[in-house]
């Protein structure tokens, strides 16, 4: 277990670094506060993404309370996200930003290929509406270069860490669950990770 979040975090951390450069040469960047894009219903994750998430509840003695609130909720809202107002729900932030999936990092500064091999730039409207000359300026350097963060590349990584766990992709709240739920079978008869301290 501790070796898949390891694995899980250190492909998180070379993203990270990426998108860092990514937009330092882009110039690229959401808008602050903004959390349009965490209010989305149809967003699809898979269990690994987060898995550290889970196992970091689980070491905060908080892993069956998540479980039960994500099973009691019907909301197909990021059950992470946490809107400014109930008036403005496209203003807010994620509640454990630190701990979000691969395709929260990716949106907004990943690429995907289209039908004749392109790379399109998947981002948000506000981004190419707000943002319109820079983001044709990055459409034309990534045909020249630029390096982006490909989905299908990070995703096809993920998967070599555990192709059960990567493979299955959900709706992000039922990948959330499924990853507490992997964290607290593996533990059940098991005893707590060497190393830390039992908190639950």
């Amino acid at each position: 277990m501790e070796s898949r979040v390891k694995a899980v975090e250190a492909l998180f951390a070379v993203l990270d670094g990426e998108i860092a450069t990514f937009q330092s040469e882009s110039g690229l960047g959401c808008k602050a506060g903004c959390g349009k894009c965490c209010t989305h219903p149809d967003i699809d994750a898979s269990p690994l993404e987060f898995l550290p998430w889970a196992f970091q509840l689980f070491l905060n003695g908080k892993a069956e309370t998540t479980l039960e609130e994500l099973r009691a909720s019907s909301s197909s809202l990021c059950h992470l996200y946490r809107p400014l107002s109930v008036l403005d729900s496209n203003s807010g932030s994620c509640s454990d930003y630190k701990y979000r999936g691969l395709i929260c990092r990716l949106f907004g500064y990943g690429a995907s290929r289209d039908k004749l091999g392109q790379l399109r730039l998947a981002t948000c409207k506000i981004i190419k509406e707000n943002q319109a000359e820079r983001y044709e300026n990055v459409q034309i350097a990534m045909k020249n270069g630029l390096y982006v963060p490909i989905f299908t590349d990070y995703y096809m990584n993920l998967n070599q860490i555990d192709f059960r766990m990567g493979n299955s992709i959900l709706p992000i709240n039922k990948a959330m669950k499924a990853a507490i739920e992997e964290v607290l079978q593996y533990y059940a008869y098991r005893p707590f990770p060497e190393g830390h301290k039992v908190i639950a």
